[in-house]
């Protein structure tokens, strides 16, 4: 007897196709298959269901005939930062709402300045150490653990088919196996790494510091073409349709051909691209640090408008529900309009904010220096969740549970209401 069971959300998947021993039954509605097989022995187990994942295991079967085997939906899970290529920071399908209990915590061993990625029940998150540490997304028992040799670490993991994929500080550029966190392979470029991977067709792009834009095939382990853009690079790259679009140290926004390298068009803002810039629906939103502001272009580059904040604007920006999320040095969390840059609502959190903005299920959030998560009805404006710990990024995580991040911990959320989430009351309170 197999169980299938949707691994996010805990319920049962009914019409899966589990094959064993080359015998096959689809689930019934209580997610169930029987298989009758001559003997017991170890066998694989092949699950196959609409909608999830294909998931293949080795089950013993020799004490229990009786097995449980979980599959995840791809569109549930957060496998890159900013949740997509596009880099909206917006994950559109987590169905997940404060008000919220921590049912665990975990430290990492150091400063979280980059959100873990997730992907079928493990969390996979560095360190500014350089330290990557995979976490049950069920109860935060780490898995593995990979040290960086010689590394320090300013972005987030990527999760590439079986793959754990991140950049070092070091210049080099390392893949693990996503089971069982062994180095497969590594890459030098010979400068430091602040991009997080992006990709696209088996091609690794990022920036770095010695200001080249690199196009990395992995398959191969050879560059498909380097471009150099005069300027250091932090910014993470995003890409929409044919355009890949990067920030600079110049003050410049690019938009290259994936392809080739090739300028489509650069722009300049007021200051310093640090963060990653977001593209929606024909927009690029651009962040500029020393240039204190937030800047919209249109994807063909044409100028839009431009925020002022009067302080730095480090946080990459969300992009959602036709509004743009951001928080500046001044400690204000700002919502404006994508169309044309009206603020619409802005939340002091009482202290600077440096790491992205997120939305999921409707709420933005923002942490900030004082640390402190802060979650915000994306459209009303009013305040729903006071975390207490935070310190850059805020949040990631799954169909099931949402990761808060604390300067040096995880912690693993669920809503306190989770089969009545569209009740009308939502309750402000600190979650301790």
């Amino acid at each position: 007897m197999i169980t299938v069971v949707n691994g996010d959300t805990h319920r049962r998947v009914r019409g899966a196709r589990v094959t064993l021993w080359r015998r096959h039954d689809l689930t019934d509605r209580h997610g169930v298959a029987v298989i009758r097989v001559p003997w017991r022995r170890p066998l694989h187990v092949s699950v196959r269901a609409r909608g999830y994942s294909g998931r293949s295991v080795y089950e013993e079967f020799q004490a229990y005939r009786k097995v449980t085997i979980r599959i995840y939906r791809p569109e549930l899970q957060w496998p890159v930062y900013g949740a997509s290529a596009k880099r909206t920071q917006a994950q559109t399908h987590i169905a997940l709402r404060p008000p919220f209990k921590a049912v665990w915590s975990t430290a990492v061993g150091g400063l979280i300045e980059f959100p873990a990625v997730v992907w079928n029940g493990n969390a996979y998150i560095g360190n500014a150490r350089g330290t990557i540490r995979a976490l049950s997304m069920r109860n935060g028992a780490v898995r593995w653990r990979h040290d960086t040799p010689h590394g320090k670490m300013a972005s987030s993991p990527a999760i590439v088919g079986n793959d754990v994929l991140y950049h070092g500080m070091n210049g080099a550029v390392y893949v693990l196996d996503r089971a069982t966190g062994k180095l497969l392979w590594h890459r030098y470029v010979g400068s430091p790494i602040e991009s997080s991977p992006l990709v696209r067709h088996g091609v690794d792009f990022f920036g770095a510091w010695d200001g080249r834009l690199y196009a990395l095939d992995l398959r191969t382990r050879r560059l498909r073409w380097v471009r150099n853009l005069g300027a250091k690079i932090t910014s993470s790259a995003a890409i929409a349709g044919s355009r890949l679009f990067i920030g600079d140290y110049a003050g410049r926004i690019w938009a290259l051909d994936p392809r080739t390298g090739r300028t489509r068009w650069v722009r300049s803002v007021n200051g310093r691209v640090y963060g990653t810039p977001a593209v929606l629906d024909g927009r690029v939103f651009v962040p500029s640090s020393t240039g204190n502001s937030m800047t919209a272009f249109s994807t063909t580059g044409r100028y839009l408008w431009r925020v002022n904040t009067g302080a730095y604007v480090y946080s990459s920006p969300a992009a959602w529900g036709g509004r743009v999320f951001f928080g500046s040095y001044n400690g204000v969390f700002y919502s404006v309009s994508a169309r044309n840059g009206r603020v619409l609502w802005q939340i002091g959190t009482g202290g600077p904010i440096s790491g992205a903005a997120v939305v999921v299920d409707g709420v933005a959030y923002a942490g900030s220096f004082a640390h402190r998560i802060y979650g915000v009805d994306a459209r009303s404006g009013r305040v729903l969740v006071r975390f207490p710990h935070g310190h850059y990024v805020p949040v990631s995580g799954n169909g099931g549970r949402l990761l808060f991040h604390g300067y040096g911990a995880l912690f693993g959320m669920e809503p306190q209401m989770r089969h009545h989430r569209h009740h009308k009351r939502h309750h402000v309170r600190k979650v301790r």
